[in-house]
């Protein structure tokens, strides 16, 4: 689903008036990759990996500086340990609400380098055989640094390593996406 929307998002936007690329307004943007969390929990060492995805929306205010908020979905990491002979189901995810500030350094006509970082409002899940253990929720800060090359006039293709706190954790995701401006 994530995928179909974000292939008719790129459609509509290379659909539209092309225009010089603009140093400011309003993007869209989606992302997906690979969420990874190696930390302990209730005395069961987590080492996992999900699928992750984020939805976008934010304003530019030049080709430097921008804001985004959005909603970054962590996914689920699972994991099955064998104590005393039985199996033991563990079962974590987070998702939540960002905000944060996107500082770009243009490198020619479609390249670009960005760093982003900011507040990370989440609430998550831990279940141990599928029994609720916690729903912990927190604010933390977030921060990444990734690359975008610009395929058309509106529409770019990008690439980020983000960092998501969650309380004493935290999860390192990998992601590609497309960025649509306005």
């Amino acid at each position: 689903m994530l995928i179909r929307a974000v292939s008719l998002a790129a459609l509509l936007a290379v659909s539209l008036p092309q225009t010089a690329l603009a140093d400011s307004g309003f993007f869209i943007g989606a992302g997906i990759g690979a969420a990874r969390l190696d930390e302990s929990f209730d005395g069961f060492d987590i080492d996992a990996d999900s699928t992750a995805y984020r939805l976008t929306a934010g304003w530019r205010f030049n080709k430097y500086v921008a804001i985004e908020g959005g909603y970054q979905n962590l996914g689920r990491f699972e994991q099955t340990f064998i104590i005393s002979g039985e199996p033991v189901d563990v079962s974590l995810q987070a998702d939540g609400f960002i905000f944060g500030v996107v500082a770009s350094l243009p490198l020619g006509d479609r390249w670009s380098l960005m760093g982003r970082g900011g507040a990370f409002f989440w609430d998550g899940d831990a279940d141990i055989n599928s029994v609720s253990a916690a729903s912990p929720e927190d604010a933390n800060l977030f921060i990444g640094a990734g690359a975008s090359l610009a395929m058309t006039d509106r529409v770019s293709l990008t690439a980020d390593v983000s960092r998501y706190d969650l309380e004493d954790a935290s999860s390192n995701v990998v992601s590609v996406g497309v960025l649509v401006s306005f």
